[in-house]
């Protein structure tokens, strides 16, 4: 076996991919996240036994193992010589923290691994000892994986959070304590089904951590037209997640002849105030991740990927010298726009540079979508919303949050919005919406049908707006309100999002569009018992079963 991943809905065979991972990582990235992840749950060992005894190196801490976290999520980054460059800097991070502690007196736990130091020509080689298929028992690694799943999760928004100056030490220790816990061998199923929705919690703290960072650097989110056509001069799109890559761009873009269009998850940037400001931000190209590789030969500019949702591309692929990457994401071959030094901006030049080169991109589509329902904004129609849910000219609304993938089974959604009664309003967040942002749905006396919340980290204001409206029907749980949960999934930050309902307590979601190949028919069992989770059948049965 060349490798073992099971981490993402696209697991070969429902299973995992063992020969080379269906995201396009090859074995011995895969052997280098495994040995990455590996030194860093012993990092977070280390500097927990250091906390103890009021000695935590969190200055020096934080941000490596947020990075490292984030750096392994699914099509986040390719590149071996990156990866195991990070390998080195956490072994040699541990070894420091190692000194300290044992300069310290402090007794380090079996689980430290104090002697894991392999050298850089050993990664490939003890990859398989502290893989996933490391842990025999199956249940056990099904709760262990969970955790590191929505660690990863939990991870890639707090970063983002970092990028804008928001920090929350609390958040850390408790992704801290997840890392440690996991690494324990005599660990047992009760306390890691604890410990799931423990990071559950740390999940809704680290989304309101980065909703909080967002709306205070760029204001909350407006109702806004998006155009999705194109302009005449080059341009460059941006993916990923991180607005404020963006926002240095547009800064340094300015007046210099280039449009900028978002791509995917970026679209929810259209959405800000103090980014809809920058006239040169005229638009969003194209649709989810995974139809890059045709609409990236149609850009013709360059293509900067601030996070997750690479693609790599085929061989031949006329936009291969037009990726750049940056942060927690790389692809061999694409130049990397370094960090940021403290108090300082990236340099995008180079990008910009490049795209005066380039043909203007060519139009694949033109019109606008409508989005920017955040909580704020949403809470700011609230009355309008109970006035409609009380007259019953809303009679339910159905969370259609969550990620696209490739899978033709994922048409399920677009036929699924399509088909629902026009009393029904889809509250939405994450890529999962271009499988039906684009239907003409309508509205109810005035409400689209479709209320865009922004990213999948946005996902937290689809709870606020809930609770919000618990709140306002007088309902004791918020399983009462008349909400259904049909949400799709693709990757870590997905599971950390399912995390946090769970920890808030909601019920009865409904999850595909196929359950997690991570998750052991026991572990199924447990969340279908006492969350009442579920996948999904057929359009008509789902919605006579759970909307009619």
């Amino acid at each position: 076996m060349g490798m073992f991943c099971f981490q993402c809905q696209e697991a070969a065979g429902g299973k995992g991919c063992a020969v080379k991972g269906v995201c396009g990582k090859e074995p011995r990235t895969s052997a280098l996240m495994d040995v990455l992840l590996f030194a860093t749950r012993g990092v977070a060992v280390v500097n927990r036994a250091l906390r103890a005894s009021g000695a935590a190196e969190d200055e020096r801490v934080m941000r490596p193992v947020v990075d490292a976290l984030f750096c392994t999520i699914t099509n986040a980054n390719f590149d071996d010589a990156a990866i195991s460059a990070k390998v080195d800097a956490m072994l040699g991070l541990k070894r420091e923290l190692v000194a300290e502690a044992l300069k310290r007196g402090v007794v380090l736990p079996a689980s430290a691994e104090v002697a894991f130091d392999p050298a850089p020509a050993e990664y490939e080689a003890v990859a398989e000892k502290v893989g996933v298929l490391a842990t025999e028992n199956e249940d056990v690694r099904s709760l262990k994986q969970m955790i590191v799943y929505g660690v990863k999760g939990a991870a890639a928004y707090v970063e983002h959070a970092y990028n804008l100056g928001h920090e929350d030490a609390a958040i850390f220790v408790e992704m801290e304590r997840a890392l440690a816990e996991v690494s324990r061998e005599d660990i047992g199923a009760d306390e890691l089904v604890a410990l799931t929705l423990a990071v559950g919690e740390c999940g809704v703290k680290a989304m309101a951590l980065l909703d909080g960072a967002n709306t205070s650097t760029y204001g909350n989110p407006e109702i806004t037209k998006v155009n999705i056509g194109v302009g005449s001069r080059p341009g460059i799109l941006v993916s990923g997640h991180d607005l404020k890559d963006l926002e240095e761009l547009l800064e340094q873009s300015a007046g210099k002849g280039v449009d900028i269009y978002t791509h995917s998850e970026m679209l929810p940037a259209h959405y800000y105030p103090a980014l809809k400001k920058y006239p040169h931000l005229v638009g969003n190209y194209g649709n989810a991740w995974w139809r890059q590789k045709e609409e990236f030969e149609s850009f013709r500019g360059p293509v900067l990927f601030t996070t997750n949702c690479i693609v790599p591309p085929v061989a031949g692929a006329s936009y291969r010298d037009r990726i750049y990457t940056t942060g927690s994401s790389g692809l061999p071959g694409a130049v990397h726009i370094g960090d940021r030094a403290a108090g300082g901006v990236k340099d995008f030049s180079a990008v910009i540079e490049h795209a005066l080169r380039c043909e203007a991109p060519l139009e694949i589509e033109r019109g606008e979508i409508v989005g920017g329902f955040a909580h704020a904004q949403v809470l700011a129609l609230a009355d309008k919303v109970v006035d409609a849910v009380k007259s019953g000219a809303i009679r339910k609304f159905v969370v259609m949050a969550g990620c696209d993938g490739r899978m033709k089974s994922r048409g399920y959604y677009s036929e699924f919005a399509a088909a629902l009664p026009s009393d029904t309003v889809i509250l939405t967040a994450g890529c999962a919406k271009y499988r039906y942002n684009k239907l003409a749905l309508g509205d109810i006396g005035g409400i689209p049908r479709v209320l865009d919340a922004g990213q999948c980290n946005d996902s937290y204001s689809l709870v606020v707006i809930a609770l919000a409206l618990q709140k306002a029907f007088g309902l004791e749980s918020v399983n009462d309100l008349p909400i259904v949960y049909n949400i799709s999934w693709y990757e870590q930050k997905a599971v950390i999002v399912l995390l946090a309902l769970l920890a808030l307590g909601v019920r009865n979601i409904h999850l595909g569009p196929t359950l997690p190949a991570f998750l052991s028919p026991a572990v199924t069992g447990v969340l279908v018992d006492k969350f009442g989770i579920g996948g999904i059948s057929t359009v008509e049965a789902d919605i006579a079963s759970w909307v009619n």
